[in-house]
């Protein structure tokens, strides 16, 4: 069993891009809320004075090393582009960040871009970055009877509203016959969860990684649904903002181009990467790989049977009432960029 090691503080911001969650009431307006991490461009600036706006979920992780090296400067810095790096803690934020020309790029789970385009927000989709098959899942404590999603009934399940793990749990829940009123639901943020995870509080929780690997690693819980064994999937995507991919189409795909070599470094590099993300968190090298092995980023285009289950997913949050009109998600699929990327 790993010991405590000061984990939550360090485990929010470990979350890299491709968990990408978030709550949809996050009181962000206007860019506000992100927070500058670094700008490392020294180039020369081009007649534009084009600055690229890359948003990244916590600090640390490959971005973090991308960062340490420079590869996005670097490659942006050969057209006279200069980098800013911007730091937010979930997805919607970061689409307010677009909505008002604040953001350019950003990496982040299915539903804020559901909840976005319901909301006329002008942005593409570019690339997959998960597949979702194990990077949200219902978790219990490790000696709950609960053995199946029917034994949810009645029970009270912890759920951040607006996020991945909302639209699973609900969509796990109907293929078990069960409906809202079935359950108790509560609604917190992983943050506030976890104290009454861990005291007894609640039966159960939908939650992304890595609260997933977490408690599953230290004994404190273990995974009754995930994406995996119920068949529903939560990805993660890509996301630039409309004007800019107009704009500077070939910044997109460079954009894309480096980001896969990072993508590749750690793929090559799987040992040095992961003791790495372990020492900057100062958390247990266990979790870093479960982690890993439940959410390991992706970068290809996203195929036709992706984007109708995002459709899948858009009709039933329009049923729940989460978002308050129907839409048609292939609006905002753009593979032509990650396919140049990728030649």
């Amino acid at each position: 069993m790993i010991k405590k090691l000061g984990w939550f503080a360090a485990i929010l911001v470990l979350i890299l891009v491709v968990s990408g969650c978030g709550n949809e009431n996050n009181n962000a307006s206007n860019g506000k809320n992100a927070k500058l991490v670094e700008d490392n461009s020294k180039s020369n600036a081009s007649d534009d004075d084009v600055t690229v706006k890359i948003g990244v979920q916590g600090k640390g992780g490959l971005f973090g090393k991308a960062q340490e090296q420079k590869w996005f400067e670097d490659a942006f810095g050969e057209l006279g582009v200069k980098v800013e790096w911007l730091e937010f803690q979930s997805g919607p934020p970061m689409i307010e960040a677009m909505a008002s020309n604040h953001l350019d790029f950003a990496g982040m789970g299915n539903m804020p871009p559901i909840s976005a385009q319901a909301a006329g927000i002008d942005f593409k989709i570019i690339s997959q970055l998960l597949d979702g098959k194990n990077n949200v899942a219902i978790i219990v404590p490790k000696d709950s009877p609960i053995k199946n999603i029917a034994d949810l009934k009645g029970k009270k399940v912890a759920v951040t509203k607006g996020s991945n793990a909302y639209n699973f749990l609900y969509l796990v829940l109907e293929k078990a016959g069960l409906g809202n009123s079935d359950i108790q639901e509560i609604q917190l943020q992983p943050d506030e969860t976890q104290p009454s995870f861990e005291s007894g509080k609640l039966d159960a929780w939908a939650v992304w990684d890595p609260y997933i690997t977490l408690n599953a690693l230290s004994g404190k819980g273990k995974v009754l649904a995930d994406g995996e064994s119920e068949g529903v999937l939560s990805p993660s995507f890509q996301l630039v903002r409309s004007d800019f991919a107009n704009e500077h189409p070939e910044l997109v795909t460079l954009y894309l181009k480096t980001f896969e070599k990072a993508r590749q470094w750690e793929a090559s590099h799987q040992e040095e990467a992961f003791q790495r993300y372990a020492d900057e968190r100062n958390i247990p090298i266990e979790l870093v790989k479960g982690m890993q092995s439940r959410a390991a980023m992706i970068n290809i285009p996203v195929s036709d049977e992706t984007i109708a289950d995002q459709q899948n997913t858009a009709n039933f949050q329009f049923e729940l009432g989460t978002i308050r009109k129907e839409i048609n998600v292939a609006d905002v699929f753009d593979n032509q960029y990650i396919e140049e990327a990728l030649k």
